[in-house]
This record gives C-alpha cells, sequence and structure tokens, in this order.
C-alpha cells in the first residue's frame, strides 16, 4: 500500500484547526463549499456529490479520522488522517491519505490537490477564507 503525505503548519490553535475540520461549516470553508452531511464522530460527510466520508475517529485538538465510503474506486477504504500536533502558537497538520493500493496516476493527482486543499484549510483557518471547491484553482485543463 501507498500513501499520501502533507504537513502545514498553522499560525492558530490545534482547537481552531479541530473546529475546522469537524464542523459542516469548517469543511465548506476549505475543501468543498457544497459539502453536506454530520463531521462530527460516525457521521458521513458528502463532497463533490459523490464521496462519502465516514467519520471514524476524532480527538479534540490532536485528530480527525476519515474512511471513504463511497467516491472514485481508488478512495474507497482508505483513510484521511489529519493529526494536529501544537508548538507554541503554531499547529502542524500532519495530513495523510492512506490505502492506496497502487501509485497509479491519479494519485498523483490527488497528492496535488490534497497539498492545494490542506493550505486552503491553513488559510480559512488563519484569515477565515480559504478555496474550497468549486471555486479552487484548476490544475488541469477542463
Amino acid at each position: 500500500m501507498v500513501n499520501i503525505l502533507h504537513r502545514v503548519g498553522i499560525a492558530a490553535s490545534a482547537n481552531k484547526v479541530y473546529e475546522a475540520l469537524t464542523t459542516l461549516e469548517g469543511n465548506q470553508g476549505w475543501w468543498d463549499s457544497n459539502a453536506k452531511g454530520d463531521a462530527k464522530k460516525n457521521g458521513v460527510l458528502t463532497f463533490f456529490k459523490d464521496v462519502d466520508m465516514k467519520v471514524v475517529e476524532t480527538q479534540p485538538n490532536e485528530l480527525v479520522k476519515w474512511k471513504c465510503v463511497r467516491g472514485p474506486a481508488e478512495w474507497v477504504d482508505t483513510e484521511i488522517i489529519f493529526e494536529l500536533v501544537q508548538r507554541g502558537a503554531q499547529t502542524f497538520v500532519l495530513f495523510s491519505h492512506v490505502g492506496w493500493k497502487n501509485p497509479v496516476e491519479f494519485m498523483h493527482h490527488c497528492s496535488t490537490q490534497w497539498a492545494y486543499f490542506v493550505v486552503s484549510l491553513k488559510e480559512l483557518v488563519e484569515t477565515g477564507k480559504g478555496h474550497p471547491a468549486p471555486d479552487e484553482m484548476k490544475l488541469y485543463a477542463p
């Protein structure tokens, strides 16, 4: 199995980052402005109309873990993990998308997109405005 890994520092408390990951409004602010569902533990969030993420674990100010239960074939049964590590006035987000069966071309695309959206999370928390879909920068020709 192969994984996507990213790390970004956010000038905010772990609590503020955790809130952006565990509320519908927060997820709409950094990843998909049309997201629907429940961002709390055991809830299901729907992104892009056809991607369902079950919230399988939360540890306040430390961890948020989702499992893809519906979406692209390469994503189903993979996990999205946000580990939060606060150091002083900065919180580091250690992002992982784990469980890919093969490093297919789609994984390369997703790695770049995830990097962009983790930076969008940083922008949301630090400034109050992220760059969620559908208004994100397009990293491919339409």
